[in-house]
């Protein structure tokens, strides 16, 4: 798995992303995985999505820096966590790209996703009227992605059930670039925060994560 990018964003938080070239069978015998995660791997269809799944599960280990078993365990919102390693951890692949984010202190959020032009169908699903009316004409397209991406970011980071993106993250307005910062509200029953989400362009693919 080439490197793409590996950043360590604070002393205590590091962000990783690859690009998958390897076959299944390589990708498998990097792993050590427990008989229900054999069972939805071979649940999977096998191509892409099999490979993604599992080349995120290499990266994690890689960035963990251990040869032992990592318990993969769901929470009652169906949030992944580690139960044997003391790590906050996301995870999103696309495509080509396996990304994972990890930290000792920290929640985090992270997605990835390949840009194409048909997020225009379906940006008002996920986007507010106000929202809508801030898109730049230039660059519409990145814009929608990294406003799509860190939204998703920040349900992961939330990690709870119930969440609309349209209605309870609320995004400010942000001039696009191939990198940067939007600054966003999450406002769900009680619970009500200032986030800072970061997004940036790799190739063909946007990627933003969340640190709290």
């Amino acid at each position: 798995m080439p490197i793409q990018l590996l950043k360590q964003i604070y002393p205590e938080v590091e962000l990783g992303i690859w690009k998958i070239q390897e076959t299944a069978d390589e990708l498998l015998g990097k792993l050590r995985l427990s008989e229900v995660e054999m069972h939805y791997y071979q649940s999977l269809r096998k191509g892409s999505r099999a490979i993604q799944w599992l080349s995120s599960r290499v990266l994690l280990r890689q960035m963990i820096q251990t040869d032992e078993f990592i318990d993969f365990r769901i929470d009652a919102h169906d949030k992944p966590y580690l139960f044997n390693f003391p790590y906050h951890f996301s995870i999103s692949h696309s495509h080509q790209f396996a990304a994972v984010i990890i930290s000792e202190t920290c929640l985090v959020g992270l997605d990835i996703e390949e840009i194409h032009p048909k997020i225009e169908r379906i940006a008002h699903k996920f986007m507010s009227d106000i929202e809508m009316s801030y898109l730049q004409n230039e660059n519409r397209i990145l814009q929608l992605y990294a406003c799509w991406s860190a939204k998703e970011a920040l349900y992961k980071l939330y990690g709870k059930k119930g969440v609309s993106f349209r209605d309870h993250i609320l995004l400010n307005p942000f001039s696009y670039t191939s990198a940067g910062q939007i600054s966003a509200t999450l406002a769900i029953g009680r619970f009500f925060k200032y986030f800072s989400i970061n997004y940036q362009l790799v190739e063909n693919y946007m990627m933003a994560w969340v640190i709290d």
